[in-house]
């Protein structure tokens, strides 16, 4: 199963002034310390709201000091629960950003190519992808053996050369 994993993330910034400076700071700074190990990490502004459900910006600044709500987004392959995606991806970002909170606040499981969810538990997997392993193993193994098809794929690099 593959899932998409939302981060919330507390980015503190210094010597700032408007809330708009805070954010661009923030995004550039966790760019940078995500870059180039972790380049398919999505980042975006996040949402903060008061107690009585009034939006808020996501900088709050005090003194030329501010902390900054991002949320960053990543999809984990080939996991067996949410739960496990979650921590995956936590572990992931939280090596490369040192000293900041993270907090994971949203986990979708994606749907497979068919437009099913994937449902794999415990190491069980549908018949359809059993009998896509079945064919897989028997292509493979008829490919060993020399016994496969008289049809070529691809065709050799001698012939395209020609």
């Amino acid at each position: 199963m593959d899932c998409r994993v939302v981060v919330e993330a507390a980015v503190p910034v210094f010597d700032v002034e408007t809330e708009d400076e805070a954010i661009r700071i923030a995004i550039s700074k966790t760019g940078e310390m995500l870059n180039p190990d972790l380049n398919y990490v999505e980042i975006n502004m996040g949402e903060r709201t008061s107690p009585s459900g009034e939006e808020l910006p996501p900088a709050f600044i005090a003194a030329d000091e501010a902390l900054v709500a991002l949320e960053l987004e990543m999809t984990v392959f080939n996991v067996e629960r949410e739960e496990h995606a979650s921590r995956i991806a936590r572990k992931e970002i939280g090596q490369l950003l040192e000293n900041i909170p993270l907090e994971v606040i949203q986990v979708d499981v994606l749907e497979d190519e068919d437009g099913e969810e994937s449902t794999e538990t415990d190491g069980e997997s549908s018949d359809s992808e059993q009998t896509d392993q079945t064919e897989t193993t028997s292509a493979s193994a008829a490919d060993e053996t020399g016994d496969a098809d008289d049809e070529e794929i691809l065709p050799e690099f001698e012939d395209l050369v020609e």
